[in-house]
C-alpha cells in the first residue's frame, strides 16, 4: 500500500474544540523553488473554541491549506503556527495543534513529515522519519512544524498541497473568552538554494463566553425582598421605632440575574412615601437611582416620623411589587389585652395573653410590652406581680405574653409599656385567665355547623371535658377514644393525604390551646377537616370513650349534621311556588265574583 493511500485513509482526525469558523483569509503567495514563475499559496478559515476544559473537534476547528508548484522533486515547504494577539486577561497563548485533513489538491504523491526542526536536506531527499500516517487516528499531536514534499526526488513540475485541521489545545492550556489570532507561516525549502520568502497568513479562533457570563438580565429571575437584616431572601413584616437614626430599620435586597441565575449589574430606582428615608452607598433621600451590583441592599432609615411607609422599586427591565413597613412612635397610645386561651394549664403557658398596641397615628406599636398579675391574690393562681416581657409577633401585629399557671382558679392580668408598674405610661384593660387542672372525665364529638351543602368542607371537633362538662387545658390525651377512633357510614372525604389522623382513626388526641380562623382550630379541641357527601341526608359520626377516661366516661358518643339535597330543595321550591300560584288564583276568582256582585247592585 502506497504512503499516499495510507495518508488518505487515516488522516482525518477529531480532536477537542467548540465551533467551526467560516471566515476565510485572502490567499497569500511567495516564490517556491527559487523560480520566479512558481507560487506558494496559503489560505485559512477561522475556528472557534470553548472555555478552559471544553473539547475541540474537527467540526469546530479552523483549517490551513497550503499549495505550491514544485519544479523539482527536492522542493518542499514547512508549516508552523505562532501566536499574534490574544485577550488581555489571557496569560499565555494556548497551543494550536495541526492534524492532516487531506492532500487531494496535490497532482502527485505527497509525503508529510512533522517534528520540531527541518534542515535543508530533511525534506525531498530523505525518507520521511515520522509521517503523520504512523500515528493512530485520534492521537493528539503537538508537533510545531509540519513539512510537505513530493514523495520522490525525481518528481518535477507537480503541485504539492496539503490541508490541515487547526484546533486550540483544550486541556493543557487555560482559555478565557475573546479572540485569539495566530500567524500561519509557510516556508519554502529547496536543497539547492536558500529558503525563499515565507508566506504569513493569520488564522483566528473565537472563544465564546460562557452562558453564565452573560450580562443580559432575565427579568423573570430578578427579585426584591424586605427584611430586618442585610440580604433578606423573603419578605417579612416590619414595625420599627420611628426615632431618627443612622441604623437601618430594614433592608431591601434587589437581585438582578441573568438566565443562569448569576448576578448581573442593572440600574435600580427606589422611592419611599410616608415615614422613613432610603439610603445606599452613603447617599440618602426619598428617591434614589443607583447602579445596582446584581445583589444590592438598599437601607430604610427611620427619620423621626411615625406611620406607614411604602417603597416602590424598579430596574431597567422590571417593576417589583411595592414593599411596606411601619414606624411607630416612642410611646403607645393604647394597649388592649385579650385572652386567646380560655383554659390555662398548671405550668408554663406560652401564649396566654395577647396585647394589641397602637401609637397616636394608629400604627401598630412594637415596643416592649409586659404583663403582670393585677394583685398578689391573682399571682397565687397564675403569673406574677413582677411584669414579664411579652413577645412581638410581627406577622400578626400583637404581643404574645406567657403566663405560668400555679393553682386552679381565675387570675386577672394587665399589660403595661414598661418593666415596672411605676415606670409605665400606658396600662391595658384588665383580663381574666382561668387555670384548670381537673382531670378528663368525658369526650364530646361535634361539627362546626349544623347544615352543609353537598361536598362542602366541614370540621369535626374532638373535645375532652372535665366532670363539670368544661373544656380542659390543651394537652395530649392518650387513648381518649377506643380502638377505631371515629366511625361513620357516610361517604366523607379527607383533606390532604389519608393518614391516620385524616381518616379519623386516631385514639390519642392532642388538643389546641388557641382558636384559629385560618386552620379552624378550636381551643381545647382537636379538629379534623373533611368534605361532606355530594348527596343529601344526615351524616352521623360516632366513637366510644377510651381507657384514659374513667369507666363512667367510656361510653358511646355521637354527633350529626345535615347535608341538604339540592334536588329536593328545588322540588320543595317548585311545590311552594305552585301552592302560592293556586292561592293567588283563588284570591283572583274571589275578587272577580265580588266585583260582579257590586256591579249588579249598582245597576239595580
Amino acid at each position: 500500500m502506497s504512503t499516499t493511500t495510507n495518508f488518505k485513509r487515516i488522516a482525518l482526525v477529531a480532536v477537542a474544540a467548540l465551533g467551526m469558523g467560516v471566515l476565510s483569509s485572502a490567499p497569500s503567495q511567495a516564490a517556491f523553488s527559487g523560480t520566479a514563475g512558481s507560487q506558494l499559496t496559503v489560505t485559512t478559515t477561522s475556528g472557534t473554541a470553548g472555555l478552559t476544559g471544553a473539547a475541540s473537534d474537527s467540526t469546530t476547528a479552523g483549517t490551513i491549506s497550503v499549495s505550491g508548484l514544485a519544479l523539482l522533486g527536492t522542493d518542499s515547504f514547512t508549516v508552523t503556527v505562532t501566536g499574534k494577539s490574544k485577550p488581555s486577561l489571557q496569560a499565555s497563548f494556548p497551543a494550536v495543534n495541526l492534524a492532516l485533513a487531506d492532500t487531494v489538491s496535490a497532482t502527485s504523491a505527497v509525503k508529510i513529515s512533522k517534528g520540531t526542526t527541518y534542515g535543508a536536506t530533511t525534506l525531498g531527499t530523505t525518507p520521511v522519519t515520522a509521517p503523520y500516517g504512523s500515528l493512530a487516528p485520534g492521537t493528539t499531536d503537538t508537533a510545531t512544524i509540519w513539512g510537505v514534499a513530493p514523495e520522490t526526488a525525481s518528481t518535477t513540475n507537480s503541485y504539492v498541497a496539503a490541508k490541515f485541521i487547526a484546533y486550540m489545545d483544550s486541556y493543557s492550556s487555560t482559555r478565557v473568552a475573546g479572540t485569539y489570532v495566530y500567524t500561519v507561516i509557510a516556508t519554502p525549502v529547496n536543497i539547492a538554494t536558500a529558503a525563499t520568502a515565507q508566506t504569513a497568513v493569520d488564522i483566528t479562533f473565537t472563544v465564546a463566553a460562557a452562558a453564565s457570563a452573560s450580562t443580559t438580565v432575565s427579568p423573570g429571575l430578578s427579585t426584591a425582598f424586605i427584611g430586618t437584616s442585610s440580604g433578606p431572601s423573603a419578605d417579612v413584616a416590619i414595625n420599627a421605632l420611628a426615632t431618627a437614626s443612622a441604623t437601618p430599620a430594614a433592608y431591601i435586597r434587589v437581585n438582578t440575574y441573568n438566565a443562569s441565575s448569576i448576578a448581573v449589574a442593572e440600574s435600580i430606582t427606589a422611592t419611599i412615601s410616608g415615614a422613613g428615608i432610603l439610603s445606599f452607598g452613603g447617599i440618602s433621600g426619598a428617591s434614589l437611582t443607583i447602579a445596582g451590583t446584581g445583589s444590592s441592599d438598599i437601607s430604610v432609615l427611620p427619620d423621626g416620623r411615625a406611620g406607614n411607609a411604602t417603597i416602590t422599586l424598579s430596574t431597567t427591565t422590571r417593576n417589583f411589587a411595592a414593599k411596606t413597613m411601619s414606624f411607630y412612635a416612642s410611646a403607645p397610645a393604647t394597649l388592649t389585652a385579650s385572652v386567646p386561651t380560655p383554659i390555662l394549664g398548671i405550668g408554663a403557658n406560652s401564649d396566654a395573653i395577647r396585647v394589641t398596641a397602637v401609637d397616636s397615628t394608629g400604627t401598630n406599636w412594637a415596643g416592649a410590652v409586659y404583663v403582670y398579675a393585677s394583685a398578689a391574690a391573682d399571682a397565687l393562681i397564675a403569673g406574677s406581680t413582677t411584669p414579664v416581657l411579652c413577645t412581638w409577633v410581627a406577622a400578626s401585629s400583637y404581643h404574645s405574653c406567657p403566663v405560668t399557671g400555679t393553682a386552679v382558679g381565675t387570675a386577672k392580668f394587665k399589660a403595661i409599656d414598661a418593666s415596672t408598674v411605676a415606670a409605665a405610661t400606658k396600662t391595658s384593660n384588665e383580663v381574666s385567665a382561668v387555670v384548670g387542672a381537673n382531670p378528663v372525665a368525658t369526650v364530646k364529638l361535634s361539627f362546626d355547623k349544623a347544615t352543609y351543602a353537598p361536598g362542602e368542607r366541614a370540621r369535626i371537633y374532638v373535645t375532652p371535658l372535665d366532670s363539670a362538662g368544661k373544656e380542659i387545658a390543651a394537652a395530649t390525651f392518650a387513648n381518649l377514644l377506643a380502638a377505631g377512633g371515629i366511625t361513620t357510614a357516610s361517604a366523607l372525604t379527607f383533606a390532604g393525604s389519608t393518614t391516620t389522623a385524616d381518616s379519623l382513626t386516631a385514639v390519642s388526641i392532642t388538643t389546641k390551646a388557641n382558636a384559629s380562623s385560618t386552620s379552624g382550630a378550636k381551643s381545647g379541641a382537636m379538629e379534623y377537616t373533611v368534605y361532606m357527601p355530594t348527596s343529601g341526608g344526615t351524616v352521623t359520626i360516632s366513637a366510644t370513650g377510651g381507657t384514659s377516661l374513667p369507666v363512667a366516661g367510656r361510653v358511646a358518643v355521637s354527633a350529626s349534621a345535615t347535608v341538604t339535597d339540592s334536588g329536593a330543595a328545588a322540588l320543595a321550591a317548585v311545590t311552594a311556588l305552585a301552592t302560592t300560584v293556586a292561592s293567588l288564583k283563588t284570591l283572583i276568582t274571589t275578587l272577580t265574583n265580588l266585583v260582579l256582585k257590586i256591579q249588579k247592585k249598582v245597576k239595580a
